[in-house]
Formats: C-alpha cells, structure tokens, sequence
C-alpha cells in the first residue's frame, strides 16, 4: 500500500498543502522546525486516529488558525492498495462551550462517509519510527503499552472496540471506587463494571500476548543482524494479572528456530480467575481509590543477554533495540494484512554507524513507500537518492529539490 496524494489544512506548520506522491522512497529534506516530522505525524494520525506526538488535538491545529478562530484542521488522504483505493479524512474541531473553554471534536470519514474509529483498521497501516522512540525502551510502562495498542489498533477492530470498552468501565470503577471510599456505601453496585473489566481485560491480554511473542522472535532475528551477531533480543510481556506460566522462550536463545506452539487457553477459566481476583482485592481498591492491576498496569521489557535494556542499557543499545522493534513491526503488519506498511523514519541514520546503516537500508528498496524526513540527504546513499523523490521543506512549504 502506499499514500496517493496527501492534503493538510490549518494541521501544524501547514496552512495549506496540496500533494502527489509515489509508490517508491520519499526524502524529505530541511532544516529543524520546518514540518517533517509534521508530515510523518499526519500521515500516522490517519492510521492510529490519533497522534503519535500528543494527546491534545487541539496542539496539531496551525497557529494561525488558531488566532483567527477557525475551527478545524483537516488531513485528507488517497490509499492505494492491492484491491482498492480509499480516501481517509479525519478533522480536528473546535468548538466554544458555554463556560468560555474549549472542547476539541474529532470527524473520521472514510469514502466520505463518517465513521466510527474502528473502522479505520486496515485502511491505512504505517510503521513511525522517531528520535525520541529511544525514550520507550526505558521511559514510562504507559509509552510501551500506547506503542503495542497502536500497533493491534491497526489491524483487529475488536481489539479497537474492546480496549475503548476496558478503559470506560476502569474509569468508571475508579470513580464508584472513590465514591465508596469518601461516602460509603454498598461494594456490590462494582459488580457489572467487574463484569466488563474481566471480560475484556482477558481479552486485550491473550492479543498483547500473543503479539509479543510474535514480535519478539522477529526482534530478535533483526537485532542478531543489526549487532553483527553479538547479541540477541528478547521482548519480555509482563502482565500484572497473569495465572497462566507463559511457555519458556529458549528460541530467544537461538535454541529453536521458532517460537514454540502454546496450549489452547480456556478463555472462560482466565475470566473467571480474573473476576476472583477484583473481588478480592475490593478492600485495598477501595482504600487507594483505584483499580491495582489490569492490562492498564502491563508492562513490556526489552532483554539482551540478561540485561533489561530499560535499566542498564547504553542510548547505542537502546536505539538499536528500538530499530529491531520497528522493523518486526513492519513484518508483523505485512503477515497479518498481507501487505506491507507504509513505512515513516525520521532521521533514522542519526547516530548509526555505517555498518548498521547498511543493514537497515537494505530491506527498504522491498518495500512499496517509504517516506525519511532527515537533515542532510548526504547521509543516504547515492543510489539510493537516485531513485527516491527528494523533496524539500522548508517553513512549511514542499518544493522538488
């Protein structure tokens, strides 16, 4: 698949831009500060429905619509893929309550008829890799489950439907929780937002499981390459409600050629374990004013040779953990969907040496779009600039080089 044209009004640095683009590599060259990674954003936002870069829309609107009081910005895109041609539009409005604050609307259309969310899934599938994507590997646990929602986001709209549901009924337990703790009252009206939690908490689970361990096999391999061999990558999922032992992972090791094969899992047991353990742990909820553990509490690590990444990792180890991930990522979509991301890298080469810079590149010419946003286009080999659209932006404004 690959983005057909692209139009942004009023979206961050652009006021107005109008664009064709081809089914080959894309640079994009320019100075800091000057829409790049803009592009990359809008582009992404199609995807996921949201930002990659912010959880306020009202950030993304351009400045001077802002002052104007427009109230909108506006990303348009023509998709095309194997079987068909798609056109995604997504605005940002704002709307003046009567209280004098402002409140930011949301309007997904896909072929011009408004829709919900979830069926954005499948319609445009990207993988973003970004500077500051080395903060994942050791920053907060709630950047690496955004990062694995993102990914199930595109590609199972259950997983859409059911994640919006979990997080409804936590923040409604939540509240009812502080209710019962600063005004008394009965501990069984927690009873149906229990039922919900158990039900799709398993849910979100056996996905994160299973796509971890899916990831991790493929992480693994890509590190070994990109390390020249000296060192494998293991994703480690840590739920915090977990009475299933995961299978052991020696393939990590290199001591299988691939993940070993799980058991069924009866679905209706976890649920059941699951509902256990919340009226178990009422009392403690109900103290604290908040739901203890649950895929809002899951975390995710990165291993290589016994070391968690997180903790004692270099910013080199780090970053090359990070790139091994994204591009497992970009597998992972293309067996699932059976097509291959658009793939969106922003200044991907900073900081690499140049044996690794080879590696990494060699799997883009396979691809059937890939957009760079970077600095200094020298970095890039010259074969490779002979063949990809170089484009220029510069204050917002994209021209030919």
């Amino acid at each position: 698949m690959y983005v057909k044209s692209l139009s942004l009004r009023q979206f961050r640095t652009y006021a107005r831009l109008e664009l064709d683009l081809p089914a080959a590599p894309i640079l994009l060259v320019g100075g800091n500060a000057q829409g790049k990674t803009s592009l990359l954003e809008a582009i992404a936002y199609l995807a996921l429905g949201h930002s990659p870069l912010t959880h306020t829309d009202q950030h993304l609107i351009h400045w001077n619509a802002t002052e104007a009081g427009l109230p909108f910005a506006q990303i348009q895109a023509e998709v095309n893929k194997r079987d068909r041609v798609t056109q995604l539009e997504i605005a940002m409005e704002r709307t003046q309550l009567s209280n004098g604050s402002e409140r930011s609307q949301k309007r997904i259309r896909v072929n011009r008829q408004t829709v919900q969310r979830a069926d954005l899934v499948g319609q445009l599938n990207v993988v973003l890799f970004l500077p500051e994507d080395v903060l994942l590997v050791g920053g907060p646990p709630a950047g690496r489950r955004r990062n694995l929602d993102d990914l199930l986001s595109q590609v199972y709209p259950v997983y859409v439907e059911t994640l919006g549901a979990y997080q409804q009924a936590l923040s409604r337990r939540n509240a009812l929780l502080r209710h019962l703790r600063d005004e008394g009252g009965d501990p069984a009206q927690l009873a149906p937002l229990e039922e919900t939690l158990a039900q799709t908490g398993v849910t979100l689970s056996l996905y994160r499981r299973r796509t971890l361990a899916a990831l991790s096999f493929q992480a693994d391999q890509i590190h070994q390459t990109l390390t020249g061999g000296q060192a494998w990558l293991r994703l480690a999922y840590q739920p915090s409600f977990d009475p299933i032992q995961p299978p052991a992972l020696d393939y990590q090791l290199g001591l299988l050629p691939q993940p070993t094969p799980t058991a069924p899992v009866d679905v209706e047991a976890l649920r059941d374990a699951y509902l256990e353990m919340l009226h178990r742990e009422r009392r403690a909820a109900i103290a604290r004013g908040m739901t203890t553990f649950g895929p809002h509490r899951d975390e995710l690590r990165f291993i290589s040779q016994e070391i968690d990444l997180g903790t004692f990792g270099s910013r080199g180890q780090q970053r090359t953990a990070i790139l091994a991930l994204r591009m497992a990522e970009l597998q992972w979509l293309r067996e699932e969907t059976g097509e291959a991301p658009v793939l969106l890298l922003d200044e991907v080469l900073a900081e690499l040496d140049q044996a690794r810079r080879s590696q990494l590149m060699g799997p883009l010419e396979a691809l059937e779009q890939t957009i760079l946003a970077t600095t200094d286009a020298e970095m890039f080999p010259r074969q490779f600039r002979k063949n990809a659209l170089v484009l220029e932006v510069k204050q917002g404004i994209i021209t030919p080089r």
